[in-house]
């Protein structure tokens, strides 16, 4: 509770309870929207509008314009300086008292201003201004937030605040709708549009400007400055500048490849203007895949193969209400054969309504995802390992995604999982929409509804990093006088779809894998020294986790160089990744079985002391985790938000990802099996991702909770802390734990340096993070 900020709903409250149109605000000490809002109303009452409304429109800005200058000298209506007063405070500046414009208040509107990026007008209070006041917006770096983007959103304010039709925008660090509306205006104003026009709406001049303004090597001015801006918002490493660079140019090229862009030769073109600015891009660029409601006969597949469709997507069912609204949505008998005859290829899309926040609850998504199993599996023969892309079909915001869209996507994983995870869960919906189920319920492909490029959701994100399709235009398909609705979609193609092999069989992705797997083992055997299990893991981890430079001989031990020549020769063949079976992510088969060989070798353990088998896996990545999240302390304050939003993730940058933390458990897991007991470790591979009776990573992290850490959270922190700080007795361990903070960690505070106060919302962040994951599989 801020007392000033209650003294100010205290004093709203008062003066204007009984007016006409006024609605209290609660009285606690706490700055929100309500507060917000009584104090705009409050401000309409005292400007004479009469029928008050949240919304500071044309006619609050006219009438305050009429006030004349508010600012020093200032002696018209005081309850107006009041209310400048108080809603300073509720925005965290001290606004002065006594319903006098004096120093006090002056400092905080030039503060204020200067935080905006605003740099003339002096201390005074106009309409922009005061709109400005009156909202939540932060104007210094935020949680999440980063000083580039801070610096972008400042400049924006102070070139094109004087612009009619320009609001003063956030100054938080964290690209936005709103950001990204200024941005648009921004390109507008110098394309020359006039300021009553410039919406910020992508309108065909906008895009003709675009057209004529390219931007490359050699290129400078405010158009390279703008570009660079749209590239710092959507993520890219750049400086926001208006000299195009070589490092432009090259994180440029990623960004075309990245996005499936024709031209990826780093050059600004309108392609790449439009990319980085709407959701749908350039809506006519090349586009390889589509989806439809409608039948796809043996002429449609023709035809949209012809016309350069190569994947199309379609409707497992439709869950018909009313008969009169029954539109056959579903793959109909025969067209599957229709559309691999005519050299295309399938994506399955799961959706039940869909377009309302009631259609998405827990036990609607449990419902949803057996349903979807039933009818991929038994109706449309579907091989193990499809990604079914289930549908949320309207702008949900982010409070709905919270309080609905996670919870119906852990009631969908839940019921695959029940099924034995042979699908995989896919997402379709708007850019944030799927960026957040990938994050908290892992889904493992997006498929992005761009084309809607006025949600809420898709202005002022960026794309998921696991988008596999993206659709972009509605329109009408013709062919030999047959025409039906069609969305282009462009296909990335890390999801491949079905064809026709990937129906009807048995066997599964991981298959491959465990075979190779069985000959490792079987090489090992026949080397005929050493333990086979032990050897297995020795190969699979070399290079990478092998060699006096980098720790691991120390660690663990060297690598028997005659046995990988053996096995080398024997299997003829190395793999170095596969695709989980129950998430769909990469696993790296060198680091799970360098935690596998030292939990193996070094001893298992559980409870809070640690060992190296826990540096080896899990506790190694929580301390490049740390070091990551001190790098970023400027950005992040708050130990605990940084985990929330950095660990275990599918779509973020991480040294700490989801597939990090699979690997280190399934390392565990597997190394204890095999240091306890006398089974071959291909079988007890087999046993973990095959497709058998109840396979262990269906109920890994359960496993791992309760085997490392007991069932325990409080022991999951004082693991936690004693890895990151307690000094361990192991003469090995103590130094190498060291070493790695002292070369990764150059310039932060190490754990042992922080405060308890700051280091234990981390520990805690971590552990409530794994939690969540833990509990999505007891679902």
């Amino acid at each position: 509770m801020d007392q000033k900020v209650l003294d100010a709903q205290k004093w709203i409250n008062k003066t204007y309870a009984g007016k006409a149109g006024y609605n209290a605000c609660p009285e606690n000490g706490q700055t929100g929207w309500t507060t917000m809002w009584a104090l705009t109303r409050a401000l309409q009452i005292e400007l004479g509008i009469a029928t008050p409304s949240d919304s500071f429109g044309p006619t609050t800005e006219a009438k305050f314009k009429a006030l004349g200058t508010v600012g020093p000298g200032y002696t018209g209506n005081r309850n107006v300086v009041q209310i400048i007063q108080h809603a300073f405070f509720c925005k965290g500046y001290w606004g002065g008292e006594g319903a006098d414009f004096g120093m006090a208040t002056q400092n905080a509107v030039m503060q204020m201003k200067d935080n905006m990026g605003l740099v003339k007008g002096g201390p005074n209070v106009d309409p922009k201004f005061m709109k400005a006041l009156l909202t939540l917006d932060a104007y210094v770096v935020v949680s999440g937030g980063t000083e580039k983007v801070r610096d972008i959103q400042r400049w924006l304010n102070g070139r094109y605040s004087n612009r009619s039709s320009f609001s003063i925008g956030p100054a938080d660090g964290i690209y936005s709708r709103d950001v990204q509306k200024s941005l648009m205006k921004a390109l507008q104003y110098e394309f020359g549009i006039a300021d009553d026009s410039a919406s910020g709406n992508f309108g065909p001049t906008t895009q003709a400007g675009l057209k004529a303004h390219e931007v490359g090597p050699g290129s400078s001015g405010i158009f390279v400055h703008l570009f660079s801006a749209a590239c710092v918002f959507n993520g890219l490493d750049v400086a926001f500048s208006p000299d195009w660079s070589d490092n432009l140019k090259k994180k440029v090229v990623a960004f075309q490849e990245f996005s499936s862009l024709e031209n990826t030769d780093g050059r600004g073109d309108y392609d790449t203007w439009c990319q980085l600015l709407v959701s749908m891009g350039n809506p006519d660029r090349r586009a390889g895949a589509c989806d439809t409601r409608y039948t796809i006969t043996a002429a449609r597949a023709k035809a949209l193969k012809a016309a350069g469709f190569g994947v199309v997507g379609r409707y497992l069912e439709e869950e018909v209400i009313d008969p009169k609204y029954d539109l056959d949505k579903e793959i109909q008998p025969g067209e599957l054969d229709a559309i691999f005859d005519g050299g295309m290829r399938v994506f399955p899309i799961s959706q039940y309504n869909a377009r309302k926040l009631e259609h998405f609850t827990y036990s609607e998504g449990y419902r949803h995802g057996l349903k979807a199993h039933a009818r991929a599996a038994d109706v449309y023969k579907f091989n193990r390992g499809t990604v079914i892309y289930f549908a949320v079909d309207y702008d949900a915001t982010d409070p709905e995604i919270t309080s609905n869209i996670i919870p119906y996507f852990n009631g969908v994983q839940a019921a695959l999982a029940a099924n034995g995870k042979r699908y995989l869960a896919g997402v379709y919906g708007s850019r944030n929409v799927c960026q957040r189920v990938s994050d908290e319920a892992y889904a493992v492909h997006s498929f992005v509804s761009g084309m809607s490029w006025g949600f809420s959701g898709n202005l002022g994100f960026a794309m998921p990093k696991n988008w596999s399709f993206t659709q972009i235009k509605e329109f009408k398909f013709t062919a030999n006088g047959d025409t039906f609705d069609l969305d282009r979609n462009v296909f990335r193609g890390t999801d491949q779809g079905v064809g026709r092999d990937g129906v009807g069989r048995t066997d599964s992705p991981v298959d491959a894998m465990l075979k190779f797997i069985d000959d490792l083992y079987a090489a090992a055997v026949s080397y005929g020294k050493g333990n086979p299990n032990e050897l297995v893991c020795e190969y699979l981890r070399s290079p990478q986790y092998n060699g006096l430079k980098s720790g691991w001989n120390a660690l663990l031990y060297q690598a028997d160089a005659a046995w990988l020549a053996h096995a080398d020769k024997q299997v003829g063949r190395r793999m170095e990744s596969f695709k989980d079976p129950s998430s769909g992510v990469s696993l790296n088969l060198d680091h799970l079985a360098a935690a596998a060989n030292t939990v193996m070798t070094k001893g298992s353990n559980s409870g809070k002391k640690i060992n190296r088998g826990d540096f080896a896996g899990w506790g190694g990545d929580l301390c490049t985790l740390y070091i990551d999240w001190r790098k970023a302390a400027d950005s992040y304050a708050s130990g605990y938000l940084f985990c929330q939003d950095r660990f275990a993730k599918i779509n973020v940058p991480s040294s700490f990802s989801y597939g990090d933390l699979v690997e280190d458990v399934d390392g565990y897991l597997i190394g204890t099996a095999a240091g306890i007991k006398t089974k071959p470790i291909n079988q007890l591979f087999r046993s973990h991702y095959g497709s058998g009776a109840k396979p262990g990573h269906l109920r890994r992290m359960k496993d791992f909770y309760n085997q490392r850490f007991q069932g325990s959270m409080d022991v999951v922190k004082g693991a936690a802390y004693n890895m990151l700080s307690e000094v361990v007795e192991d003469n090995v361990l103590q130094p190498m734990r060291m070493a790695a903070f002292y070369y990764l960690g150059k310039d932060i505070l190490l754990p042992w340096q922080l405060p308890d106060d700051k280091l234990s919302p981390f520990i805690s962040g971590f552990a409530d993070q794994f939690q969540k994951i833990v509990g999505l599989e007891n679902a």
